[in-house]
């Protein structure tokens, strides 16, 4: 990996760039909003800013909900950076799953059934507050060590946002649901599962959003086969 200003950067995406560096003596993840040409200066310094803004904040409010996300240690909007805790030993939910996969491929959903339990809890308790990802796959999960007692931590609310409208949790599971089945194939019956924890947190409102999820699932059907 190249050297960089904020660290070794280890990821870059669409929007950001994503940096291991230190602060304050302590490991730390620094991600880096960098600025778009093709946007007008003011209009781009506006959008990052808020963007970042509402990552914060999506962050900072699961922690106060009890739900394991990166502690922020700062946020520099000048330099359009977050500074937060670097998950150190972790691996990525795709990776154990992957793991699982290949040690067990004839038992996965007794294999993985704690996990999407855990799972389907944690988001869960995330739309209970109101708290959209935004972008769930199961590379925006990591677990810490012990890896299978299911110690895992939700990253990456780039595309986070607070609302309590059940569309939009339903497009949440929704995504999960296609990040999930193509890139771990045969596992249906494990997200039925994550599906049925989820609902299990708050009965009363999952109902609705279950339903969403359906009617989403619908349109996209209707995308495929007209194009």
């Amino acid at each position: 990996m190249q050297s960089e200003p904020f660290g070794k950067l280890v990821q870059q995406g669409a929007e950001a760039k994503v940096y291991v560096g230190s602060f304050l003596g302590k490991p730390t993840v620094i991600k880096e909003r960098f600025t778009k040409a093709y946007r007008h200066p003011v209009l781009d310094k506006s959008l990052t800013t808020s963007r970042i803004k509402a990552e914060v904040r999506s962050l900072a409010r699961c922690r106060i909900n009890g739900i394991p996300t990166p502690c922020i240690y700062f946020v520099d909007l000048e330099k359009r950076c977050i500074y937060m805790e670097y998950i150190e030993d972790a691996i990525t939910v795709r990776e154990y799953i992957q793991q699982t996969i290949k040690q067990c491929p004839n038992d996965l959903l007794n294999a993985l059934r704690p996990l999407a339990d855990k799972i389907g809890r944690t988001i869960g308790k995330m739309h209970n507050v109101d708290i959209i990802h935004g972008d769930l796959t199961t590379s925006n999960m990591l677990l810490r060590q012990p890896f299978d007692e299911g110690n895992l931590v939700m990253i990456d609310f780039g595309l986070g946002h607070i609302e309590n409208v059940s569309e939009d949790k339903g497009v949440d599971l929704y995504v999960l649901e296609r990040a999930f089945l193509s890139t771990h194939p045969n596992t249906e019956s494990v997200f039925e599962h994550l599906l049925h924890s989820y609902s299990q947190v708050n009965k009363k409102a999952s109902i609705d959003v279950l339903r969403k999820l359906d009617e989403v699932r619908q349109r996209g059907r209707k995308r495929t086969m007209v194009g």
